[in-house]
């Protein structure tokens, strides 16, 4: 079965030469040098300060808000993986969601100054599929009102804005290293904190609070990043440049195909593309279906992603319909996209659709 993702394994070599270090050192978490060297290389490679490797995305995101001790309301995005939302819910606060423009699915800045109450203390949005939000105006909105911006960038890795690498925006963004990712750590996320003061705050939350071999000044939970992970990390660094060589090629062969076709991801034009993920939106839901199917034959798993619109999720209020971000999850898909794949998927789709429009 071909699926949506292709998780890539370094030089194998070049990760045991690791793992005997790791060996031999008995270190195997807590900090090691290899977290310690991940960071410093990721902070030079994306132009960034107060970057710190955490143990995975999910908990990145809840880091973020536990880091802020704010209870109250958040405006964020209906269209996205499921734990944008359950990280703000688990962190004991009330997601309200603002739709998204249907052309980038991403938040629409548009939607959001009208949620804004006395409980609203962030906005969170996601760069959806690695595509950069309007981040002026979503910054512009939040100064005025006094918020936080938390970027959900999980899909963003190799994405630059205005020159700079998209991390560098917002209060806090959060980027995932999960084994499906451009760049990953097997399991893992990074962190990247604009205030140096609760940057530090951050380097005791995520070790249970704890200060000093003797001390714990606050209260914490663990969420460090192991040398295991880190190792796999800097061995992917190394190798990065080829993994986007054949991504950016695998892009520009679908694109080419398929916009005649169907409908693509409108990318900010401020901001470099991402090679995370290929979404189609088709013009119903049963066109999506029939051709969902037909590369099933062909055992080639495309993903209908994002669904649901978690504004329909049983744990979050439900004040709004989402009507275009309900709209986009029932008629997207995702296709597999590396490198080999990529002219027997877009043969599919177009004699599939061919079919249909006769």
């Amino acid at each position: 079965m071909t699926y949506v993702t292709k998780i890539y394994l370094p030089n194998r070599e070049k990760f045991k030469a690791y793992i005997d270090g790791i060996y031999e050192s008995g270190w195997l978490t807590n900090n090691g040098p290899l977290v310690q060297e991940l960071e410093e290389k990721l902070e030079k490679h994306l132009g960034v300060k107060n970057l710190l490797c955490l143990s995975n995305g999910t908990t990145a995101l809840q880091f973020a808000y536990r880091l802020l001790e704010q209870n109250g309301e958040v405006i964020t995005t209906p269209f996205s993986f499921v734990s944008t939302t359950s990280a703000i819910v688990v962190e004991n606060s009330i997601p309200v969601f603002a739709d998204i423009d249907k052309e980038t699915y991403n938040i629409d800045f548009k939607n959001i100054e009208k949620l804004i109450t006395d409980k609203t203390y962030a906005i969170a949005p996601c760069h959806v599929f690695g595509n950069a939000c309007e981040i002026d105006e979503i910054d512009k909105i939040a100064k005025e009102n006094s918020l936080k911006v938390i970027y959900d960038a999980s899909h963003a890795f190799d994405v630059e804005y205005k020159g700079k690498h998209i991390l560098n925006y917002g209060d806090i963004s959060v980027v995932s290293f999960h084994a499906t990712k451009i760049f990953h750590t097997v399991e893992g996320a990074a962190i990247v904190i604009k205030d140096d003061a609760l940057y530090e705050k951050a380097k005791l939350l995520r070790n249970y609070g704890v200060g000093g071999p003797d001390s714990v000044d606050m209260l914490g939970i663990n969420a460090k990043m192991n040398e295991l992970e880190a190792a796999m990390g800097l061995c992917m660094l190394d190798e990065l440049d080829m993994i986007m060589a054949e991504r950016k090629k695998s892009k520009t062969f679908y694109v080419e195909a398929l916009k005649k076709y169907i409908q693509l991801q409108e990318s900010n034009s401020d901001a470099t593309q991402s090679y995370s993920y290929f979404p189609i939106v088709f013009k119903t839901e049963e066109e999506m279906s029939r051709v969902r199917e037909a590369l099933l034959e062909h055992d080639i798993a495309a993903r209908q992603y994002f669904k649901p619109s978690l504004d329909t999720l049983p744990y979050v209020e439900h004040r709004e319909v989402m009507k275009n971000s309900r709209d986009i999850a029932s008629r997207i898909l995702v296709i597999p996209m590396h490198s080999g794949v990529e002219v027997k998927v877009s043969e599919i789709i177009i004699e599939t659709l061919n079919k249909l429009w006769k």
